[in-house]
Formats: structure tokens, C-alpha cells, sequence
């Protein structure tokens, strides 16, 4: 017998709608591959940190993590990272190497055909 979860977080609940939104309009499967990511127990979220971030994604890339960013590690590349969360460290080791830490909100609206986008985690 399968357990069902319903979200809590109104902010949650609105990007998982939003993402499932875009990806049927936009014919983007990325969008609902993360919106998929996004409505599994918390626990189960990823953890990554900038080291892995770094190794791999490419400079021309959108990183999309679809749980939380951690410090450990630097970047070497200007590259564009969104999370459902930061550590402050690590919004600091991003601004500092050039590059942008997003919301995956903000991801969807500037691309919303989700190209060049790499999930990590």
C-alpha cells in the first residue's frame, strides 16, 4: 500500500505546479523530471557540493540542483546555478568565481524550453 505525501510549503507546491505547467506547454521533459525530484520526501533531496558542481558542469551550462548547495569545494568556471536552497558559504564561493546563484523559478521563466540546463545531484 503506497503512502502518499502532500507538501506542506505553498512556495513547494507552486514551483512543482509551475514546473509540470511548463514542461507540457513548453514540451521541455526537463522541467518535469526536476518537478518530479521536487515532490519526493525531503530527505531524499541531494546535497551537492561546489566541487561536483564544478567537475560537472560546463561554463555555458545551467546548473539545477533540485535540493540543496553546499560549500565544500570551489569553482573554477563563471557558472549559473540553481537550487531550492543555499548555504550562505556557498552563495558567497559563487559570487566570488563569477557566477550566479538562481532560483529555479527564475531558471523556468529565463528558459523555459530548458536548454542547456544539467541536473546535478
Amino acid at each position: 500500500m503506497s503512502h502518499h505525501i502532500q507538501k506542506t510549503n505553498p512556495q513547494l507546491v507552486s514551483l512543482i505546479h509551475e514546473l509540470k505547467k511548463t514542461a507540457i506547454d513548453q514540451e521541455a521533459p526537463i522541467w518535469k523530471d526536476i518537478a518530479l525530484r521536487l515532490e519526493k520526501p525531503l530527505r531524499n533531496w541531494p546535497i551537492v557540493n561546489l566541487k561536483r558542481i564544478d567537475m560537472y558542469v560546463h561554463e555555458n551550462e545551467t546548473a539545477i540542483i533540485p535540493g540543496k548547495v553546499l560549500s565544500p569545494g570551489t569553482l573554477s568556471k563563471k557558472i549559473s546555478i540553481a537550487a531550492w536552497a543555499f548555504s550562505d558559504k556557498s552563495v558567497e564561493k559563487i559570487k566570488n568565481a563569477g557566477g550566479k546563484s538562481l532560483t529555479i523559478q527564475e531558471v523556468l521563466k529565463k528558459n523555459p524550453k530548458g536548454k542547456d540546463i544539467r541536473i546535478v545531484g
